[in-house]
């Protein structure tokens, strides 16, 4: 047994050398006895900037300093709800990620749950929609997940031009654009609202763009970051992609609920239905008469009259009798519990009978049944068709076909809540140049996907890219997984040593027995023998030696003759 565990010790030890062998990087290189790591390029993580005429904002909250200069927190309280919460104190807070992608990558951090939060910047210029088209884009990580709540953009329009205008930022300040992802429960959205302005009479009205064609349920519970682009062009279309993927696209004069033009007729409030007008198509035929043999008080089902009684149906014994071996409860009191009675349980003695208690007849249909008589339905002669009142012009109609040229963009904010914490907003873009969208997503999101991409291949997938640069590694395993084959081979093949036996605990032969060779000619001849048994005299004697005591075989004198000292020893028993 020994043997055995120094041999699986052994091989335990070279399992774990081999386990814990890992793929080193290939740029790690020896100089000086040390090992230096250099670190992929896709990780050399640098605050993006975008330097051109174009672009109207970009924050990508890694300065801390220069946010707290540039965004404001709200004063204001939300208005028609109770002053207990209406608030603004949801915290806000410069933060890397729980999970952390890249050095030195950090984002706006909602910390808060259950609280009115908002906050605001101003764009570097105003955004005017004239002849360039709007790009927006910001990316959302819901760190914990998203059960309830919004994690939406507002761009702000003009009239919120000064820090002040941002101090009362609440959910009633004008905005030109809303944008983004909304979840409570199983209603989740992406949002893309805009507000439109009546050419006819001033009036504004929000106008909500058609669903997206695919599920977005994933973006709500995966935990990671997700990158929402919102375009809107000059010819009055837009797009909205996810992860640089199209999921939402049309017109704004065509895809949006309620529609940005009027229609150039509505139904005359003032028209009446005329009192004499019949929208029936059928009507009851006033000539028909029930007939004289209809009889309304036949019953749908009667007895069958050809059922029988079967054979050795028990008419007395009921179906449910008195549990025979119920007791009544010691502590039963009849004046306050009422008389007891034994629970019912099925009578045994129906078992074996087609049935018990008084035997009654199925029912069936009843061939005479006809049920009540109505009279049949005709064509109605005085029919005039559905009713509807009259059209006539729409008085408020109006025509707007650049539904893109909005009220002009001046800021940018987060109006929320949310009752998952932790919602990380990062890398927000204004501009009119998609180009610059896709260069800005290069320097921080598509740099954030490669590395989770990374970290989430499996090992064996690590490992055989690196084999695949550096086919030694092939030898490598290949000579380890001959000498793991041969190891176990030797463990379950290999010679095995067995342990010498002690003589006084084995029915061997002392060594040193001079009558050995005639005991073995003996037993050779003798018949088998009777189980040895104990006899009397073999247990009398101290404590001490019937614990030890030889058990013999009694033999009968012609069997014993001869034999001299010759007496096999057995095995002592522990009595």
């Amino acid at each position: 047994m020994a043997e055995i565990s120094r041999k699986l010790f052994l091989f335990s030890i070279l399992l774990a050398f081999f386990g814990n062998t890992r793929l080193t990087n290939a740029n790690e290189v020896d100089q000086n006895d040390e090992a230096t790591v250099e670190i992929e390029e896709d990780d050399q993580y640098v605050s993006p900037e975008l330097n051109s005429d174009n672009v109207y904002l970009s924050e990508h909250f890694d300065d801390e300093n220069a946010f707290k200069r540039k965004w404001i927190k709200s004063e204001a309280k939300k208005q028609g709800v109770d002053e207990n919460i209406a608030k603004y104190d949801g915290k806000w807070e410069i933060q890397q990620p729980i999970r952390k992608i890249l050095k030195n990558d950090f984002g706006l951090v909602l910390t808060t749950e259950a609280k009115h939060a908002a906050i605001s910047t101003l764009l570097d210029k105003p955004f005017e929609f004239k002849n360039k088209p709007l790009i927006v884009q910001y990316e959302v990580t819901m760190q914990e997940g998203q059960n309830c709540g919004g994690a939406y953009i507002k761009l702000l329009s003009k009239g919120t031009n000064t820090k002040a205008d941002l101090r009362k930022f609440h959910d009633q300040t004008p905005y030109t654009i809303m944008f983004g992802p909304d979840k409570c429960g199983n209603d989740n959205k992406l949002h893309f609202i805009f507000r439109h302005k009546n050419p006819k009479n001033g009036t504004i009205e929000e106008k909500h763009s058609k669903k997206p064609t695919q599920r977005l349920d994933d973006i709500y519970k995966d935990k990671e970051p997700h990158l929402y682009t919102l375009i809107v062009r000059p010819d009055n279309t837009f797009s909205i992609l996810v992860d640089n993927k199209e999921v939402n696209a049309g017109s704004l004069l065509e895809d949006f609920t309620p529609p940005v033009n009027p229609p150039e007729e509505i139904d005359d409030p003032n028209d009446k239905k005329p009192e004499d007008w019949d929208e029936r198509e059928k009507i009851v035929d006033p000539s028909a008469t029930k007939p004289d043999d209809w009889d309304e008080t036949e019953p749908a089902q009667i007895k069958d009259p050809n059922a029988i009684k079967p054979e050795g149906w028990l008419d007395d014994e009921p179906e449910m009798i008195p549990d025979p071996s119920a007791v009544k409860p010691s502590d039963w009191d009849e004046e306050m519990d009422g008389t007891w009675e034994a629970a019912l349980v099925d009578n045994p003695a129906c078992e074996s009978a087609p049935g018990c208690g008084q035997w009654a007849p199925p029912t069936v249909p009843n061939p005479n049944y006809k049920g009540i008589w109505r009279a049949p339905l005709i064509p109605n002669p005085n029919y005039k068709g559905k009713w509807n009142p009259r059209r006539i012009p729409n008085p408020d109609y109006f025509k707007d076909d650049h539904p893109f040229q909005m009220t002009p963009i001046h800021g940018v904010g987060f109006e929320l809540w949310s009752m998952s914490p932790m919602l990380l907003f990062d890398n927000v873009l204004v501009t009119d140049d998609f180009a610059l969208a896709e260069r800005w997503a290069q320097q921080t999101f598509v740099l954030k996907k490669a590395k989770l991409s990374r970290d989430s291949d499996s090992f064996l997938d690590r490992g055989l890219k690196y084999a695949g640069d550096n086919p030694w590694v092939y030898a490598v395993v290949i000579l380890g997984a001959f000498l793991v084959i041969g190891f176990v081979t030797y463990l379950l093949c290999g010679p095995k040593s067995e342990p010498e036996a002690d003589p006084k605990k084995t029915d061997a032969f002392v060594e040193d027995d001079p009558h050995q060779s005639e005991a073995e000619e003996d037993l050779k001849e003798e018949e088998p023998r009777e189980k040895p048994t104990k006899t009397k005299a073999d247990l009398e004697g101290p404590e001490e030696e019937v614990e030890n005591v030889t058990l013999t075989t009694e033999a009968s004198p012609t069997e014993t003759e001869g034999a001299g000292d010759g007496h096999r020893k057995r095995k002592p028993r522990k009595e």
